[in-house]
């Protein structure tokens, strides 16, 4: 009896400690996220250019995930939470100004009918379109049990596609797609310890890891092409351009005007594409006005070059790169 005594006293304490190293809260890439976020928001505090308008259209649930019988494809949860956390993520950069579109349908369906430039940009009111899916999404649960131990895990795993669509060209120039794994896990010794319930939080995580893997490519890319205008007015009282505060736009900046190339069909696609313009001057902004990015310009001096005042469609205002 005392050996037995002596045996159990000695085990008591690894038994115990087995208990607290248990792993409560298990993030695949957690700390590659935490640490991602901390720099969006030091870029967001850092960033002073110019910022692109993006409009985000409502994902769309590609998996079977939650479509019971009453689903409603326009009130998905798995699709709302996708766009949310992709909104965070991008509005934590400070580089965009951003646009949720919830009609995805009928913007899916003008770039399959594709028409022309100005009505898809017409219909969007931004620079860039985001179109989405979650295409993979599943949960499962796992364990072990031993001598005097019992493992419970929750998994997820979730897969993102993303589509980045040029609003002024209908032109997709970046699609891809990325998978996250979220886990939480949960050990008892010998009936003490945590117990593992379900776990809600483990979607957004699994998402969040997915769309982790898109978010910088989808900022390069935008960022990467100039910012553009156009001349909203060019009369007497001066030349007015489209963009202001909101935008990154402030008096003293210059930028190049360009006289827009010829609009032909591509044989080989089927769409319209526009061939390169011509830089044909420089404005100066002097101020800027308006309340928001709807209605918002800047009052520019043409300082080199020549825009014709009644072909004013004619031109793109864009950054200079």
């Amino acid at each position: 009896m005392k050996v037995t005594n002596i045996l159990l006293a000695a085990t008591m304490p690894l038994l115990f400690a087995a208990c607290v190293s248990s792993k409560p809260d298990i993030t695949a890439n957690n700390a590659a996220l935490v640490q991602q976020e901390k720099n969006q928001q030091q870029q967001q505090q850092n960033y002073q250019g110019l910022k692109r308008k993006v409009a985000i259209a409502r994902f769309s649930n590609e998996t079977e995930y939650a479509k019971g019988a009453f689903y409603d494809k326009n009130n998905d949860p798995l699709g709302k939470q996708a766009v949310d956390i992709l909104t965070s993520r991008l509005a934590s950069s400070g580089k965009f100004i951003l646009l949720e579109r919830a009609d995805a349908d009928l913007i899916q369906k003008e770039l399959e009918e594709y028409s022309g430039a100005e009505d898809l940009a017409q219909k969007v009111g931004a620079d860039y379109l985001i179109i989405g899916s979650v295409t993979e999404f599943g949960r499962k649960n796992t364990g072990e049990t031993g001598l005097f131990t019992q493992t419970k895990r929750q998994t997820v795993q979730a897969g993102v596609a993303i589509r980045l669509v040029d609003v002024s060209t209908g032109e997709i120039i970046y699609s891809d797609e990325g998978k996250g794994e979220a886990e939480t896990e949960a050990s008892t010794v010998l009936g003490f310890g945590g117990q593992a319930g379900y776990d809600a939080t483990l979607s957004d995580k699994a998402i969040s890891a997915a769309i982790s893997q898109l978010v910088e490519n989808v900022i390069n890319n935008c960022m990467d092409r100039p910012w553009k205008s156009y001349i909203l007015s060019y009369d007497g009282s001066g030349m007015f351009i489209g963009g202001g505060a909101n935008q990154g736009v402030k008096p003293g900046d210059v930028f190049a005007v360009y006289e827009k190339g010829n609009r032909v069909r591509n044989p080989q696609t089927g769409m319209y594409i526009e061939l390169p313009g011509t830089k044909v001057g420089e404005v100066r902004v002097l101020s800027t006005g308006g309340s928001s990015v709807t209605n918002e310009y800047a009052q520019v001096q043409l300082t080199q070059g020549y825009v014709d005042a009644g072909n004013i469609e004619n031109y793109e205002v864009m950054e200079k790169k």
